[in-house]
C-alpha cells in the first residue's frame, strides 16, 4: 500500500493566522506594473512585501509565532530579516529576544535588530553557524528556539500571502527560495485553492542547495555558498521543509547573479523599487528564460527591502556613495 505524502501546512490554521497578525503586515499591495512587463516581456503584477515596519515579509510569521509563545524569551538564527521581524513582534509583547547571526550579515539588517531592542551575537561563518549557536543558547537557557521554516508558524504566517494573492487570477508566481518558508506557505495555499497557478520557486544558482534537493528529492548540502542575496544563502536544507515542498512546488530555478542585479535594476528603473537581491530572484528568472513567461501573467512576489545602501550603489553602478 503507497502511502500519500501529507505536508505539515493547514489552511484552517493559515486563515487563522489573519486574525493574530497585526494588520501592518497584512493585504500589502498588489498591482499590475506595465513598465516592468514590458521590459520582461510579460504580464506582471507585483506583491510587495516591503511597505511594512520591517520591510520583509517575516512579521508574518513572527507576529504568529509571538502570539503563541508560552515562555517570555525567545532566540533565533537570521541572516537579518528574521531576526528584525521577531524583534518587533516580541518588544510589545515583553518578550526578551536574542538573534545570532554572522558577522558578515548586511551591517543595516545587523543595526536595526538592536534598534529594535534584541539582543545581538554575531559569529564567525555563515547562517548554519549562526543557527547551531542558536541551538545551544535554546538549550542552555530553556528558551524558546525560533527556527525559520521548520517552525510552522513561520511558514503559515508567510502563506497568509497565498491568501491575498487569491484575489486576482494570474499564471505563475516566482517565489525567492531560502530555508523555504514562504515558498511552501503560498504554494499550499495556491495548490489548494488554485491549483491551476504554476508555483516556481527561484534560488541563486551560487546557494543552490535547496534547489538541487527539490530536483533530487532528497536532501543535498553544500559545502559553501557565494552570492549577494544573502537572505536565501543557506546550505543546508531543513528536511521536514523539503517534504512540504515537494508538493507545491511545479518547478526550481537556479538564476545567475548577473541576472539579480539585472532584476535589481529593473525594479529601480521601472518600479521605483530599491530592494535587496532575495526580491529580485523572480525578476531574474524571467530575465533568463524569457520564452518561458512570454503572454503568461506572472506576479512577483517583492519580499524584502533590507540592503546595504553602499553595495546597492555598487552593484548597479550608479556612481552615487
Amino acid at each position: 500500500m503507497t502511502t500519500v505524502p501529507r505536508t505539515r501546512l493547514d489552511l484552517t490554521r493559515i486563515e487563522a493566522a489573519r486574525r493574530v497578525i497585526d494588520p501592518v503586515f497584512l493585504d500589502t499591495p498588489l498591482y499590475p506594473c506595465e513598465p516592468l512587463g514590458r521590459a520582461l516581456g510579460c504580464r506582471v503584477s507585483v506583491k510587495l512585501e516591503t511597505a511594512n515596519p520591517v520591510r520583509s515579509f517575516k512579521g508574518r510569521g513572527t507576529e504568529v509565532v509571538v502570539n503563541g509563545l508560552s515562555g517570555r524569551a525567545a532566540v533565533c538564527a537570521s541572516a537579518g530579516n528574521l531576526g528584525q521581524a521577531l524583534a518587533w513582534s516580541a518588544r510589545g509583547r515583553g518578550v526578551d529576544v536574542t538573534v545570532v547571526a554572522s558577522r558578515s550579515a548586511p551591517a543595516v539588517k545587523l543595526e536595526r535588530i538592536r534598534a529594535l531592542g534584541a539582543r545581538l551575537e554575531l559569529v564567525d561563518g555563515d547562517f548554519d553557524e549562526a543557527r547551531e549557536r542558536a541551538v545551544a543558547i535554546a538549550e542552555h537557557d530553556g528558551i524558546r528556539l525560533v527556527e525559520d521554516s521548520l517552525d510552522l508558524e513561520t511558514c503559515e504566517g508567510a502563506a497568509t500571502i497565498g491568501l491575498e494573492l487569491l484575489e486576482t487570477p494570474f499564471d505563475s508566481v516566482l517565489i525567492a527560495l531560502g530555508g523555504g518558508a514562504m515558498a511552501t506557505g503560498i504554494g499550499h495555499v495556491l495548490k489548494t485553492r488554485a491549483p491551476g497557478v504554476e508555483v516556481v520557486c527561484v534560488q541563486p544558482a551560487g546557494a543552490p542547495a535547496m534547489t538541487r534537493s527539490w530536483r533530487e528529492r532528497r536532501v543535498v548540502t553544500t559545502d559553501s555558498t557565494s552570492t549577494i542575496a544573502d537572505g536565501v544563502a543557506g546550505r543546508r536544507p531543513i528536511p521536514e521543509v523539503l517534504g512540504d515542498l515537494l508538493l507545491v512546488a511545479d518547478d526550481a530555478v537556479l538564476v545567475r547573479e548577473e541576472s539579480i542585479v539585472a532584476g535589481m535594476r529593473l525594479l529601480l528603473e521601472h518600479a521605483g523599487l530599491v530592494v535587496e537581491p532575495s526580491a529580485a530572484l523572480g525578476v531574474a528568472a524571467v530575465l533568463e528564460d524569457r520564452d518561458r513567461f512570454a503572454c503568461r501573467h506572472v506576479v512577483v512576489v517583492v519580499c524584502g527591502g533590507n540592503v546595504d545602501l553602499a553595495a546597492y550603489h555598487r552593484w548597479l553602478g550608479t556612481g552615487l556613495p
